[in-house]
């Protein structure tokens, strides 16, 4: 089955309200082995909104309509999705009285528009919305089906898991797609394709990449019969994939690096503390997000300022003098300082200029040295980031994570 997702208003062209229920929805119709060809997005306008609905109809099984349900004058999608689909629509006295009895509960008056909402698809049905007035409508004419959703997230998802799969279900059986993700750090998302590139030429289970900030991702997708035969199919693909990256794939799903390190530290029974300046605490903010990461992370220290970096971890105040804050030495003497002061088994100092200003032609915006240390050594990585503020600093953490996550696997047993 085909479908296509029209999200329906005004405001979310002009980018005032974020689209996360198409999304939602395309995860959900994948699930069901729904094929979702197109997303588009129609603002209130009744020829554009005919125009792309007729398209979506003619060239997909399924149209899935978002938002436009409610009583106003640009709530439109009901009349013009009735339009598009060749049906009228009729009175439903059952939904005009629950609106009735909804007003009259709240002492509110209850505007004579609202009964548009009691308007239903000739040739289909209702479907329920506990939660707000405004009913999902389900079309069905000449081999064609339409659903139309409110906006409202608090009455869309639910709809979609009480109303909608329902109906897809009984259209497309156990039938579905599964999706392995497998997540990828240390190596960019040309090296990925290039060691995977003939998998990527699979048309049963299909291999894609995608690119993350600081990662990448690989989504293996099998569409079966039932779900067990679709995981027997991504299964010795995935394992084929890990054998090609060469323990560059860290977790799957939806399990970010944060939660992935702290496992590998929790496992090997050891400890990390943290020295930051540019990151201004980002690296141990996204440490403690994790659950149980209070018995692998100690402490952290936000070095911003150079008395800081000396009186708070140790670092010699002449070797910043001479060096600059920004310098691999600086980095490397904050990682083993804040290692020693919490007593943990790794340390990791970050230090960098995050902009917008502060660069120079020496030390520009985005140049970040972090480094590792434990009792056997450290390493520093320099690195030039792209971006604005918000990106050198979640990049710069990103980093830090990847090579605590190296140190733990190649030096797993020093202490």
């Amino acid at each position: 089955m085909r479908a296509e997702i029209v999200s329906v208003g005004t405001e979310l062209l002009l980018g005032q309200i974020v689209d996360t229920n198409a999304a939602h929805l395309a995860q959900v119709l994948s699930d069901l082995g729904v094929s979702v060809y197109r997303r588009v997005t129609v603002g209130d306008n009744h020829g554009r909104l005919l125009t792309a609905l007729k398209s979506a109809i003619d060239e997909n099984d399924l149209v899935l309509t978002i938002g436009g349900l409610g009583p106003t004058m640009d709530d439109i999608t009901r009349n013009v999705l009735a339009e598009a689909m060749g049906d009228t629509l009729r009175h439903d006295e059952g939904i005009a009285l629950r609106l009735t009895e909804f007003f009259r509960t709240r002492r509110i008056e209850m505007p004579r528009s609202v009964l548009s909402q009691a308007m239903v698809p000739t040739k289909g049905r209702a479907l329920s919305n506990p939660n707000g007035t405004a009913p999902g409508l389900f079309f069905e004419n000449a081999g064609k089906m339409a659903i139309a959703l409110p906006g409202p997230p608090s009455e869309f998802i639910p709809m979609v898991a009480n109303e909608v799969t329902p109906i897809l279900r009984a259209k497309t059986g156990s039938r579905t797609l599964r999706s392995r993700v497998m997540r990828i750090c240390g190596m960019g998302e040309s090296m990925v394709e290039e060691r995977v590139r003939d998998l990527m030429e699979s048309e049963n289970p299909t291999v894609a990449p995608y690119a993350k900030t600081g990662e990448v991702h690989l989504r293996v997708s099998s569409l079966a019969d039932d779900a067990e035969t679709a995981d027997r199919a991504i299964a010795p693909v995935v394992a084929e994939i890990e054998l090609r990256l060469e323990g560059h794939v860290y977790a799957f799903d939806d399990e970010p690096i944060e939660s992935a390190v702290v496992r590998l530290l929790a496992a090997n029974g050891q400890t990390v503390a943290t020295a930051e300046s540019c990151t201004g605490g980002l690296l141990a903010s996204r440490i403690t997000e994790v659950p149980g990461s209070s018995a692998v992370f100690l402490g952290g220290a936000v070095t911003y300022s150079n008395e800081a970096k000396t009186d708070l971890v140790g670092v010699p105040a002449v070797l910043i003098d001479r060096l600059g804050a920004v310098s691999p030495e600086v980095a490397e003497q904050m990682a083993e300082g804040v290692r020693r002061r919490f007593g943990s088994t790794f340390g990791i100092g970050i230090t960098g200029v995050a902009g917008p200003d502060g660069g120079t032609s020496e030390k520009p915006v985005g140049l970040v040295y972090i480094a590792v240390a434990n009792t056997c050594g450290s390493k520093v990585e320099k690195t030039q980031f792209l971006g604005n503020r918000k990106d050198v600093r979640y990049r710069s953490a990103q980093l830090a994570l990847v090579m605590l996550r190296d140190f733990c696997i190649t030096r797993g047993s020093d202490t």
